[in-house]
């Protein structure tokens, strides 16, 4: 029913319309995105799905971080237009983007985010590893993309250079 295909330049408004409509103004505000200033999303990680007319219905985005000397996906953000939620669009979405993080070498993924939403695809929190204030510490999350990636990972969670 979807078409999921590599993020492009051309679908950069468009997306950041959705993030606009599915997210609370002061977005960019947040922590997470001062990580990613001046910072390219991951090429062929950020995904876009369209419905058969064309119509943007979600994406996602990653951006490498750091803790430590340790590189890590950040996945974020996800969204799923309105009319579309519940639907299993965003779970598609993450899905789809996490097989390609790992067939593209990437050993750690993190996020902030709901436990409990998250949790069905196979994030856990994780401790001593420490987001930017004033991020909950309950919802930084991570999941291993290569068996034990996330063993003894612990430190500040920086911008990548």
């Amino acid at each position: 029913m979807y078409h999921l295909r590599t993020e492009t330049p051309e679908d950069r408004w468009e997306v950041e319309a959705l993030y606009d409509l599915c997210f609370a103004p002061g977005r960019e505000a947040l922590s997470s995105y001062r990580l990613r200033d001046d910072v390219p999303p991951v090429a062929g990680l950020s995904h876009v799905a369209r419905d058969p007319d064309g119509i943007l219905a979600g994406a996602i985005r990653y951006w490498p971080v750091r803790i430590g000397a340790h590189a890590a996906l950040l996945l974020g953000p996800v969204a799923v237009h309105p009319t579309r939620q519940g639907e299993g669009l965003g779970g598609e979405l993450i899905g789809t983007s996490l097989d390609r993080a790992h067939t593209s070498g990437w050993d750690r993924v993190m996020l902030v985010g709901d436990a409990p939403y998250y949790g069905r695809f196979g994030f856990k929190k994780l401790s001593g590893v420490v987001m930017p204030p004033p991020t909950n510490p309950d919802r930084v999350l991570g999941r291993d993309l290569a068996p034990g990636a996330w063993d003894g990972i612990a430190g500040d969670v920086t911008r990548f250079s």
